[in-house]
């Protein structure tokens, strides 16, 4: 499991199953219940740079981020720290 602390936004973390390049589970912590289940639905099972190029820069309200564009940079780390270095 990989987890990343959030900034800007309701939920703290991202917790992530990543097997490859591929999201295989994701549970935020806190945050809208309802719209990150359905996030999670429909991500999970997805490629890391299919989820990046979905997710990144969605704003929420006047935050400049959001749990989606939170998630996409997640991800942008995981890929450059993680997942290239193997």
């Amino acid at each position: 499991m990989y987890r990343y602390y959030t900034k800007g936004v309701c939920s703290k973390s991202i917790l992530m199953n990543i097997e490859g390049d591929i999201l295989k589970d994701v549970v935020f912590e806190d945050g809208c219940a309802g719209n990150l289940i359905a996030l999670k639905h429909l991500i999970e099972g997805k490629s890391i740079d299919n989820i990046i190029d979905a997710l990144e820069n969605i704003p929420c309200k006047d935050r400049g981020t959001s749990c989606p564009d939170q998630l996409a940079k997640a991800l942008k780390i995981y890929k450059k720290y993680v997942y290239e270095a193997e």
